[in-house]
């Protein structure tokens, strides 16, 4: 069951991101509809309205800060997350000589399993904690970008930030910094999300196509960050060793 759970941890992700994506989005923002717009919501639209008028109402530069800013905040939790990744991949040999000593005998090959897990400290549910955190954060913001309507009423480059990409320029780059974002990270994908790889730019194209262009935007601005930092944790990081503890 465990291992079942890990498996479907990244499409439980994206499912829970998709799920933002709802009607109830398209709604103004008010504190007194509850926790969510009062504590979450609300406080990321007032953040971009600040660094707008920072940045010379720019609501496209906004976007870009405020992305890197709660990227940066959650970096502890991606770091945690690819730590027990990675000493999960590490183990790999020893839970598949188990499953081949105890073919026939499922509970006593789960009793193996856990005696492992045990013995090497590894909690097997530790990598989907951090990313179940990051879900309700990244929505948020997503839902702090679509609900504000200043941003609606702004251009920036050659997009009117309110409506969709008349080009579909942005959901080109949309889905292209998708593929590219599981690209870098598809040494720790399963075969199963693997197969997957194409699935996902489509789905984010499609879906791009249909939704202001603030929301492809603020999807090129988070998976290029991502792209960026899986170089320097999968990549740079496994050529060093790895991550230290």
């Amino acid at each position: 069951m465990t291992r079942r759970l890990l498996k479907y941890a990244p499409l439980l992700a994206v499912f829970l991101l998709l799920a933002g994506c709802s009607p109830s989005a398209s709604t103004p923002i008010d504190p007194k509809n509850g926790v969510w717009d009062k504590f979450f919501v609300g406080p990321l639209a007032g953040t971009l309205d600040w660094f707008a008028n920072l940045l010379w109402g720019q609501y496209g530069l906004s976007i870009l800060v405020v992305t890197i800013i709660i990227r940066c905040i959650i970096l502890p939790l991606t770091l945690k997350q690819y730590r027990s990744s990675k000493r999960m991949q590490d183990l790999q040999p020893e839970l598949k000589k188990i499953k081949e000593k105890f073919k026939d005998d499922a509970k006593k090959q789960q009793e193996e399993t856990m005696k492992l897990f045990q013995k090497e400290g590894v909690n097997p549910l530790a990598g989907c904690f951090p990313v179940l955190v990051q879900m309700p954060i990244l929505i948020a913001l997503y839902n702090a970008i679509m609900r504000n309507h200043h941003i609606g009423e702004h251009s920036f480059l050659w997009m009117q930030l309110g409506t969709k990409d008349p080009y579909y320029i942005l959901p080109l780059l949309a889905a292209l910094t998708t593929y590219l974002q599981q690209k870098m990270m598809s040494s720790q994908m399963n075969s199963q999300m693997q197969s997957l790889m194409f699935i996902f730019p489509v789905m984010i194209f499609v879906m791009a196509m249909n939704f202001a262009s603030a929301l492809p935007l603020y999807w090129i601005y988070s998976n290029t960050f991502t792209i960026v930092q899986s170089y320097f944790i999968y990549h740079r990081g496994a050529n060093k060793g790895g991550l230290k503890k």
